[in-house]
């Protein structure tokens, strides 16, 4: 990000102004409170926190529930380093479970904790770990769930209340020391891990997992993949051989497609907000292995498959499916440039809407060049967590459109002549709405913050 555009939305932020994104926000937040009147400019500047952790506005305070390197309460380790994707789950008498990934390759200095029943590959160092919270937020147990697999980055939560933990790697044993191939989903129950243990869903796929979210209606997943180089990912969905099944049921299998724009090669290529296609197409995934070719490679017919760079969050909504491509770029071999889009998939008119546009090309003052994890607000609103240059933030995005800065990060990984700031990740809610729960990666920090939040 440019010198003058992060001075811009500094200042923005520090005002606490209103500002608006191009596109069609209404569309993201349908069947919601919002959608029934609410919309909100935001809570005001940003408070400098005399603790150097996180900025937040006035009347907002956060409490740090767990940082890498600490000891977890099991005894099982240190507090593996990379905290990413993250859901909370409600619990008995008030408790709540949060289940935290930690996207960790085979560099990491702090790796997951090999537990016995939970580990899927020895030379693993990524998975996730798992908090259960008193009602005021006190932590009361923190473990492992899930360990030897890797590059957990994101994933999502299943209707039945369990955690699907993403590997963002396609991997196969004999690489980088592994033992076992990587690129799959698992399910991890948030209070109970050994009832889910390190089982992939190999049905799913093997790629570049990123997020997930579930049709609750259907049973049907769809899965982003972030690859790194072109051809660049797909956007696919899953149908379960049990869908709604609950706990394991997704360990039957299914049939794994990906989606085609008829007419539309690459996603990158669409700029105008409100951008509308229907017919969209389903083709089912040759190897959903990729025994021998990535599934990307793989051959989909003369009508080929529609790619897009970054694909990254995914959540259900008011009857859709949206999913975010962070940023394209044609230095990358994108075939267009853009700062980040929202896509609005409604499978019952198989109809894709371009819904949001982020970034300069739209306005100077918009939030970040690459919109990463997102999350309903309490208000109806959304939360996004910013993965760009400079200063990190969490954005709030009304109804309306308009943004509003909710916390900045204050951790310096850089220098005092040259700062560099953690990204956010894994923003999410208690069940009751009453806490944002958010990571910074680096230095690997789980925040609870409470205040008052609209409704």
């Amino acid at each position: 990000m440019s010198a003058t555009r992060r001075q811009v939305l500094s200042r923005a932020a520090a005002l606490g102004a209103g500002i608006a994104f191009s596109g069609a926000l209404s569309e993201l937040f349908a069947g919601t409170a919002a959608a029934q009147g609410l919309g909100h400019t935001g809570y005001g500047p940003l408070v400098t926190d005399p603790n150097g952790l996180l900025d937040l506005p006035k009347g907002f305070r956060y409490r740090v529930l767990s940082r890498e390197g600490d000891q977890l309460r099991s005894g099982e380790g240190p507090v593996p380093s990379h905290h990413d994707g993250m859901a909370a789950f409600a619990g008995r008498a008030g408790r709540t479970h949060l289940v935290r990934n930690h996207e960790n390759r085979v560099t990491a200095k702090i790796p997951v904790p090999a537990v016995g029943g939970l580990t899927y590959d020895p030379a693993g160092k990524g998975g996730c770990t798992a908090l259960t919270l008193g009602p005021d937020n006190q932590v009361l147990s923190e473990r492992v769930a899930i360990a030897g697999t890797a590059v957990n980055c994101a994933g999502g939560p299943t209707p039945w209340g369990t955690w699907l933990t993403c590997e963002e790697t396609e991997d196969k044993a004999g690489t980088n020391g592994y033992t076992r191939d990587h690129g799959f989903i698992f399910e991890v129950h948030p209070a109970d891990p050994h009832r889910t243990g390190a089982v992939p869903l190999t049905a799913m796929g093997r790629f570049q997992h990123e997020a997930i979210a579930i049709d609750p209606r259907h049973g049907i997943v769809y899965e982003t993949e972030d690859a790194f180089e072109k051809p660049f990912g797909l956007f696919y969905r899953f149908l379960p051989d049990k869908p709604l099944g609950g706990v394991g049921s997704l360990r039957a299998g299914g049939r794994l497609q990906a989606m085609r724009v008829p007419g539309v090669a690459d996603l990158s290529t669409i700029q105008e907000t409100g951008a509308r296609f229907d017919g969209v197409e389903w083709v089912d995934v040759p190897d959903p292995l990729a025994a021998s070719t990535p599934t990307r490679f793989q051959e989909y017919g003369s009508g080929g498959i529609t790619h897009a760079q970054k694909l990254e969050g995914c959540y259900w909504g008011g009857g859709s499916v949206y999913f975010v491509s962070s940023f394209a770029r044609s230095a990358d071999g994108s075939a267009a440039d853009h700062y980040g889009q929202v896509w609005r998939y409604d499978p019952a008119r198989r109809r894709l809407t371009l819904v949001v546009v982020f970034g300069p090309d739209t306005d100077v003052r918009l939030p970040g060049e690459s919109p990463d994890n997102i999350c309903l607000a309490p208000s109806g609103g959304l939360m996004v967590c910013e993965d760009g240059n400079g200063a990190q933030h969490v954005f709030g995005v009304t109804r309306r459109g308009e943004v509003y800065a909710m916390a900045r990060g204050r951790q310096n990984i850089g220098t005092d002549r040259e700062p560099e700031w953690g990204e956010f990740a894994g923003v999410t809610f208690s069940p009751d709405g009453a806490t944002m729960y958010v990571n910074c990666y680096t230095p690997g920090t789980t925040f609870a913050v409470t205040g008052p939040w609209r409704r």
